[in-house]
């Protein structure tokens, strides 16, 4: 019986790449990033790790202020979206407590 079709070419199946081509068109693309966003020699700044609730002396008032303000702005605005799906006593408390 003669086959139709030939054997399709052997290939890895846990390999991303269809080709050699393709490899090397992925090698050069992250070539490209690196040059671009992580020049040789540059080490990136290191990051300073903060904690927002943490009790230390680096934090001013304002930005404590600001992130307590902005935590209550979206508590008030999911309390009013829920408002109208609760029964009209819990709604006035809701609002209240809003």
């Amino acid at each position: 019986m003669i086959k139709p079709t030939p054997n399709p070419p052997e290939t890895d199946p846990a390999s991303p790449y269809e080709s050699l081509d393709s490899r090397k068109l992925h090698e050069a693309a992250d070539r490209a990033l690196d040059h671009y966003l992580c020049p040789p020699g540059s080490t990136p700044p290191p990051r300073k790790t903060r904690r927002m609730y943490a009790v230390t002396a680096d934090f001013k008032n304002e930005e404590l202020l600001a992130d307590a303000c902005e935590t209550l702005a979206s508590a008030r605005t999911i309390v009013n979206d829920f408002t109208h799906l609760m029964p009209a006593s819990q709604r006035r408390t809701l609002v209240g407590i809003a």
